[in-house]
């Protein structure tokens, strides 16, 4: 099956049911939210209320999307993400007045959810609420926040979309986006990648105005914000949304510190097997090795489930059913975004995966990643909203683990040494970005926030804080890229600061996972489902403890450093035998 099934969900945007739930969400929000002033109001039944609100804005909002990512070009798709974004907004102003229901009923929720309560699995997340609504305004202060949010932030938000989506650039006989160029960097010649940078650079140097404005717009409103919430810092409210300790985030941050001369190792021996004394900003993608096998969909599936079933029966088993109900649209076609995602539906038990199957092992890594990413789902749907929705830090958990085993697999079964280190190439290149790449625009994003309560940042400022970035983390470069910042549309949330850093969390704890199993097989799928049963309901922390992990030990994180560091002499081998 190569498009993805609809028929057990909504249908379409226009289907009775997805219309019918539109209106019921409006109105069951809206009815709750009266409720919420009477004191009478059970505790008990005002939670489920909310949870069943939460599960139909959630259902929703995936569904409109996942219609539209198939065809963005049509009419009836657009007007379904319209109507999924309006229903929300009752959902959006509920959820102060839940807060501050919450915070009003702080000694039931002390006795509801202690040992042996009503509520004891909510413990954290009702804890959690607490301290959100303490760092809450008045419900007045933040409608007018929401509202001039959509005039403000998320205008700026989208103007940085729609700029870095639409700006072209003459080339040659003809006009190139951004994106266009941007793929470019992945070509084995070297000076179509040189040329294509330099036309990057270029397109990103002219509307460099419009993106300073944005980005001074976003992050000003931020820091504005986030004092009046009684933040202390924009990284504050970050780590405690991603629920993190600080103890942990600072273990993550100084362990990726410490970890930059084996990504600089790993550089110099790329550089040597590409010819060069010293790469380029532009060579960082360049392909190393020959990856000769081309998988058919039908070699892909196959190749995934058996390579994950290895590890966990139940995991392969549920990747299996996924594509055999036809949960997946692998392949790409006109009207199709680009990338991969997963998304769940609460109210139908389901997910769904997105992918460009284009033939390489990279599509068949995706597949892993992706469904590794609905197995998750699978084991927290069961619950109640509020138990199951977990924090960026452990979203990629189950991901990274399927894509890493599927890729120990691929290596185990490669036959030629091209095809090794194409292999482990891509492993390196991968991990260089996201513990590298992602510390360097943490470092900017901390200056830029530093620099943004002085006032407004100039363009060549904020340049020449993205280079000393990219300076203090990738080390000598031949050329760098100065304008990345401009790019990079996580800069650009009001909502989620620091956007970054947890994807370095989710990599380095994927491979620290992988410890887990190497370390005793036979019990790792047990482990597996109680952590990722755990991470919705939990801080960072607590989940990893659960199977007997110490998040907050910097050892924890230099260990799975160690897994990298073994890539990196492997890879040097093979390059250069």
């Amino acid at each position: 099956m190569e498009h993805w099934q609809m028929e057990s969900l909504y249908g379409n945007v226009d289907s009775p049911r997805f219309q019918e739930d539109l209106k019921r969400e409006v109105e069951l929000a809206r009815k709750l939210q009266a409720d919420l002033e009477d004191p009478s109001q059970d505790f008990v039944e005002t939670l489920d209320r909310y949870q069943e609100i939460l599960d139909i804005d959630e259902t929703l909002e995936a569904f409109a999307s996942c219609m539209q990512s198939t065809d963005t070009k049509s009419a009836l798709f657009a007007k379904g993400v319209s109507q999924a974004e309006e229903a929300a907004l009752a959902v959006d102003d509920l959820e102060v007045h839940m807060l501050l229901f919450v915070q009003r009923r702080r000694d039931e929720v002390a006795a509801l959810t202690r040992k042996g309560g009503k509520l004891e699995a909510y413990a954290f997340v009702l804890g959690e609420m607490l301290e959100q609504a303490g760092h809450t305004m008045s419900p007045e202060l933040e409608n007018l926040a929401s509202d001039l949010g959509r005039s403000g932030t998320e205008a700026f938000r989208r103007l940085q979309d729609t700029v870095s989506s639409q700006a072209e650039i003459e080339w040659g006989d003809g006009k190139r986006t951004g994106t266009q160029l941007r793929g470019y960097a992945f070509s084995p010649d070297r000076e179509l990648r040189r040329i294509a940078f330099e036309r990057e650079i270029a397109l990103w140097k002219e509307h460099a105005p419009a993106f300073a404005a944005a980005l001074n717009g976003v992050k000003g409103a931020t820091i504005t914000l986030d004092g009046r919430r009684g933040w202390k810092s924009p990284l504050e409210r970050s780590v405690s949304q991603s629920r993190l300790d600080p103890l942990t985030f600072h273990a993550l941050i100084d362990t990726l510190k410490e970890s930059l001369p084996v990504f600089r190792r790993y550089l110099a021996v790329k550089a040597k097997a590409l010819g060069l004394e010293e790469l380029a900003f532009y060579d960082l993608f360049a392909p190393v090795g020959e990856g000769s096998t081309r998988y058919t969909y039908g070699e892909a599936q196959e190749f995934v489930v058996r390579q994950v079933s290895a590890f966990s029966p139940r995991m392969g088993g549920f990747m299996q059913d996924a594509f055999r109900k036809g949960w997946v649209d692998p392949m790409p076609h006109a009207g199709k975004v680009g990338g991969a995602f997963d998304t769940a539906f609460p109210l139908f038990g389901e997910s769904r995966v997105l992918a460009n199957f284009d033939g390489t092992y990279n599509g068949v890594s995706t597949f892993a990643h992706e469904l590794g990413h609905a197995f998750h789902d699978s084991i927290v749907l069961p619950l109640p909203s509020l138990l199951r929705t977990y924090p960026m830090t452990l979203a990629e958990t189950a991901s990274i683990f399927s894509e890493f085993v599927t890729l120990k697999g691929a290596l185990k079964e490669s036959t030629s040494r091209g095809e090794r280190v194409m292999l482990e190439d891509q492993f390196l290149q991968n991990a260089c970005q996201v513990c590298v790449d992602i510390l360097s625009r943490f470092l900017f994003e901390d200056e830029v926030f530093r620099l943004r309560k002085e006032g407004e940042i100039p363009v060549d400022t904020l340049c020449e804080v993205m280079v000393k970035a990219q300076k203090d983390t990738y080390g000598p470069l031949a050329v760098y890229h100065p304008y990345m910042w401009t790019m990079k549309s996580h800069y650009y949330s009001s909502d989620f600061s620091y956007y970054n850093y947890p994807y370095a969390f989710g990599q380095l704890f994927g491979l620290g996972l992988y410890r887990v199993y190497e370390a005793d097989p036979a019990h790792f799928e047990e482990k597996y489902v109680t952590l990722l049963s755990a991470t919705g309901s939990h801080d960072a922390a607590t989940c990893a403890a659960s199977i007997g992990l110490d998040i907050k030990d910097k050892r924890f994180w230099e260990e799975s450093v160690s897994v990298i560091q073994g890539f990196v002499e492997d890879f040097a081998h093979d390059c250069a035998n």
